[in-house]
């Protein structure tokens, strides 16, 4: 159930509530790729830097452990131990991303492991299923996420097949979701738009999975080649065609300013790599841009990471320690900075919902993006 407590332009303030809590939306789900954050950070920590949800990835627990022995062991949330939501993606990404050799099929899609190779088939019926046993709080579909420079008719072609694959998805959620031994019964399914750059092709889209009454929509196959501008264009020609009282969620998208400028497109979820992955590197997130904790000129500075924030990085440690980690390859670097990290942009999408309540969206994100050049200009 999803609820719109407050307009800002697009800009939306909601409340969307599931079997394991209330969303405060806009939000940004934690990605726990293989049911854990990369960096050494636990499920404890995530509670302690405001996480609402936690993000996993159908693929890589199907491959491992296995999807069957998740469930046995009592689902995703006990498994990791987290009683927040959990949203799991179908896996259609990483099969067209990770699979070299694959083939798409009606059926859906054959390809090896990148693990250790073996064949695995995959479609919307087995993504269902797998979900199912992960008993996570909201499935997504499965569809192909074609390339950004793909051909107009192969993307027509592509998008027609998600669309056949997300009925025969919503048809086996319901099915698994009446069945006796399933762990979550009130499983969600959000639908999934694609259609590349091309405006009418994703509108048309967005109206036909629109008919389909599902529990949230995802503007898919963006943030993979398109430039941020073309992003933002099809942002402003799709969203005004998905339900407005349902939420909409940008996947894999981005940076702190994708982020601010989508909100204000009417987005309500979102999820990416950036944090983890830039934190295990040393580039850290501020208010007054991206700093890049390898660089000389830290190695004696004493001051947190960011002057006031409450992280456990910046509450106990000063940017020349973390370096040093860093540079030493203690372990504790990396989680320091991943924890930083992820605290900036939970502690930013509370901000961002403030904003709206207070009906000063824009003025926020002007001062927002503005305080982000600081860094560049030194």
């Amino acid at each position: 159930m999803y609820k719109i407590l407050k307009t800002d332009g697009l800009a939306k303030r909601g409340e969307f509530e599931t079997v394991h809590g209330t969303i405060q939306t806009p939000v940004f789900m934690n990605v726990g790729t293989a049911a854990a954050i990369k960096g050494a950070v636990g499920t404890e920590d995530l509670q302690q830097i405001k996480t609402q949800v936690e993000l996993s990835n159908t693929y890589h627990l199907h491959v491992r452990p296995g999807d069957h022995i998740v469930k046995q062991l009592g689902g995703l949330h006990k498994f990791m131990n987290w009683d927040k939501p959990i949203l799991t993606d179908s896996g259609g990404f990483q099969v067209f991303s990770l699979a070299g050799l694959r083939k798409i099929k009606e059926e859906g899609v054959y390809f090896q492991s990148h693990v250790d190779g073996r064949k695995i088939f995959m479609g919307p019926e087995e993504s269902m299923q797998i979900q199912s046993n992960l008993a996570s709080t909201i499935a997504m579909a499965f569809d192909e996420c074609p390339s950004s420079v793909a051909s107009r008719e192969y993307i027509q072609a592509s998008v027609n097949r998600t669309t056949r694959w997300l009925e025969r998805c919503k048809n086996e959620m319901n099915r698994l979701n009446s069945l006796e031994d399933t762990i979550n019964k009130n499983q969600m399914l959000f639908g999934i738009n694609q259609g590349g750059i091309y405006d009418d092709i994703r509108i048309e889209h967005a109206k036909a999975i629109t008919e389909m009454d599902l529990d949230g929509y995802a503007v898919g196959g963006l943030a993979v080649g398109e430039s941020h501008e073309e992003m933002y264009r099809i942002l402003e020609s799709v969203v005004p065609y998905l339900p407005q009282n349902k939420p909409t969620y940008l996947m894999g998208v981005g940076t702190p300013a994708n982020i601010l400028e989508a909100v204000d497109r009417g987005v309500d979820f979102f999820d990416c790599v950036y944090p983890t992955r830039n934190g295990r590197h040393g580039h850290l997130y501020t208010n007054k841009g991206k700093i890049n904790l390898f660089n000389a000129k830290y190695e004696t500075d004493d001051r947190p990471i960011e002057e006031g924030c409450q992280c456990p990085a910046c509450k106990h440690h000063s940017r020349a320690y973390i370096r040093h980690l860093l540079k030493a390859k203690e372990m504790l670097g990396m989680r320091l900075c991943v924890l930083h990290n992820l605290y900036f942009y939970n502690t930013m999408m509370e901000e961002i919902r403030a904003a709206i309540e207070a009906g000063n969206y824009s003025e926020y994100k002007a001062k927002k993006l503005e305080g982000f050049k600081e860094n560049d200009k030194r």
